[in-house]
């Protein structure tokens, strides 16, 4: 579920919770509209929370490292 279908059900939970006043036998409107939004709310965070992993550029490496052959001990 992208960021869209978060978004979306976090938009259908609020409907159903501020803006239907229907009644439906065995369902109540109000609390599937809280549930809808909450599911949608963590989605988002953990959607947004492992893109913001995704994107960390890792730190550029150092110096490179120069191996300096010592001639002089060969030629004692």
């Amino acid at each position: 579920m992208g960021i869209g279908g978060c978004i979306g059900l976090i938009a259908v939970g609020a409907i159903l919770t501020f803006a239907v006043d229907w009644q439906v036998a065995g369902i109540n409107l109000d609390v599937a509209g809280l549930i809808m939004m909450a599911v949608g709310i963590i989605g988002l965070a953990s959607y947004v929370s492992i893109l913001k992993r995704r994107r960390v550029q890792p730190p550029p490496p150092g110096a490179p490292v120069v191996e300096v052959e010592d001639h002089d001990r060969y030629y004692r």
